[in-house]
């Protein structure tokens, strides 16, 4: 399985928030990037404007009709479905897929329709109610929205809180919407790494988050000093596992990188990128102006607001460089660093080629810290690239040994190897 780049956006948030403003113009930067699915969140139409909902305009996540699209994304609402038809269009236009949430545990608390709820919520979720999937019209209504945005064009489905909702109906529903639609993606959102392998393997998802693995890991090794080695021990639990888990850094229910309860700065998050991006062949998400340094400092907790309407200054920026303005040097400059890993990750030997962790034939190596670097080397026939992390605030010089049993599979490759590393950064060198 070959790399795959999925950009996620929240389009009341782009431009002036309209379905107009995820524009051609939007589209090929995405493209310019090497994105091959935009997931479009906040769509389906949720609850906003009542007592219960959870800031203004409301939480993506609470649906109220789940066969429409909201009014406030459309310039003319009456006709909103052929304006979401439209955008649909040009963004398989772009050569760009189109993935959805879709939200199988609740409903918003005014939700009116035949799937049925219970009268509570989980956890803090007070403008939901619960589905009851014990309801057989549950199901079958399920499996009509699926159909009905399948239908419209929608390439894929993040499922939200896939934990929560009995394993077996999930199966049936992706069975039954890939006999017609075979090619559909549908990603987990997963978290107890003990339920991986039975979402992927039983229940039949394409890719689950590894959130509880690899941005846990590298979450701790950035800001808890915990050491690099935690990313060999992430891989090699995940084995087989690996390509189809969803490598990210960033999304809407975490903290932007940038953010002070984060990183602080977008550029100490390079280390961290180059290894979630580069590692494997797993594909990866990026969360809208996440390659430009967008610090979530419009909201109060290191968050880009899902609630509220909200005007993040990066993604503004991001919006006018795309239409007839410029960068600020600073953002221009992340974004310059994020294109280069990301055109890395585009080569068949980062794409689909093979990976070998260095970590443990280097433990005395000179300059080379294991618990503060992270170096591996990406191949195929054609060519080699060593991949140096350095989580540290020092710059590294290096110099690895490339083992014999790497060299037996890939002929060719010196039997050692020498990087020079910036501080919180990576050096990506062809062998």
């Amino acid at each position: 399985m070959s790399k795959r780049i999925i950009y996620q956006t929240l389009p009341r948030l782009w431009g002036s928030g309209k379905l107009r403003d995820c524009d051609a113009d939007s589209l090929a930067y995405l493209r310019s990037l090497g994105v091959d699915f935009v997931w479009y969140t906040g769509i389906p139409r949720h609850a906003t404007g009542k007592d219960f909902v959870k800031g203004e305009p409301g939480s993506p996540y609470a649906i109220t009709d789940w066969r429409d699209v909201n009014p406030y994304l459309a310039d003319n609402p009456a006709r909103r479905m052929e304006e979401f038809d439209a955008l649909v269009a040009r963004t398989h236009a772009a050569g760009l897929g189109v993935i959805l949430d879709y939200i199988p545990n609740h409903v918003a608390a005014d939700y009116e329709g035949p799937v049925r709820h219970f009268d509570h919520f989980d956890g803090d979720w007070s403008d939901t109610r619960k589905n009851d999937w014990s309801a057989p019209q549950t199901r079958e209504e399920m499996e009509i929205i699926l159909r009905f945005w399948a239908s419209r064009g929608v390439d894929g489905f993040r499922c939200d809180m896939v934990e929560l909702v009995p394993a077996e109906a999930l199966k049936g529903l992706i069975s039954a919407l890939k006999s017609d639609f075979p090619d559909l993606l549908f990603i987990a959102e997963v978290y107890r790494k003990e339920n991986y392998r039975r979402y992927l393997d039983e229940v039949g998802f394409d890719l689950l988050y590894d959130k509880s693995g690899l941005y846990d890991t590298l979450r701790a090794i950035c800001c808890s000093g915990a050491t690099a080695r935690g990313i060999s021990w992430n891989w090699q639990w995940l084995g087989d596992l690996q390509p189809r888990v969803l490598n990210f850094l960033e999304n809407h229910d975490e903290q932007r990188l940038a953010s002070p309860p984060f990183l602080g700065d977008a550029r100490r998050g390079f280390a961290p990128l180059a290894c979630s991006l580069l590692f494997n062949t797993a594909p990866f998400l990026l969360y809208f102006g996440q390659e430009v340094g967008e610090d979530g400092i419009d909201g109060a907790d290191g968050r880009t607001s899902i609630f509220n309407w909200s005007d993040p200054p990066g993604l503004r920026g991001l919006y006018r460089s795309l239409h007839g303005g410029s960068l600020a040097p600073p953002k221009a400059a992340i974004l310059a660093r994020y294109r280069e890993l990301l055109q890395y990750a585009r080569r068949p030997a980062f794409a689909a080629g093979g990976t070998w962790d260095l970590t443990y034939c280097n433990e005395q190596a000179a300059g080379y810290d294991p618990d503060r670097h992270f170096a591996f080397v990406r191949y195929d026939a054609a060519e080699a690239w060593l991949v140096v992390c350095n989580f540290s605030d020092a710059p590294a010089s290096v110099r690895l040994t490339l083992p014999p049993e790497l060299r037996s599979l890939r002929p060719g490759l010196p039997a050692t190897a020498s990087a020079g590393i910036p501080p919180f950064d990576a050096a990506v060198v062809r062998l």
